[in-house]
């Protein structure tokens, strides 16, 4: 008899410890470890008004991929349009752009 006794609390303290999991963020619906979205630092060009601006930005993704937030946004070059050297300076710009992300990133990390 003591054993059953034993083995009931042990089930209902197994129970309590997987409800506690739950309830304090511990584990998500389907018994996976619960990830925090993390921020990044991504590249991102953006045309409006005849400007192609190149920017980097920091956001935060669900797990399908969709912008949750923006945290943070700088401005790496704004090329008008109509620039007859608009390929080149875009190029330069994304490779800067790039290169900042890497270095955010590796300060943020």
């Amino acid at each position: 008899m003591r054993f059953l006794i034993i083995l009931v609390m042990l089930a209902v303290a197994a129970v309590v410890v997987v409800l506690l999991l739950y309830a304090f963020g511990g584990l998500s619906a389907d018994g996976r470890r619960r990830r925090e979205p993390s921020a990044r630092w991504e590249a991102r060009t953006e045309s409006s008004d005849g400007v192609t601006t190149v920017l980097v930005r920091q956001v935060t993704r669900d797990a399908s991929g969709a912008v949750l937030a923006e945290l943070g946004r700088q401005t790496v070059a704004a090329i008008p349009d109509g620039d007859a050297d608009w390929e080149t300076r875009y190029h330069e710009a994304m490779a800067q752009a790039r290169s900042r992300v890497a270095a955010l990133e590796v300060e943020s990390g």
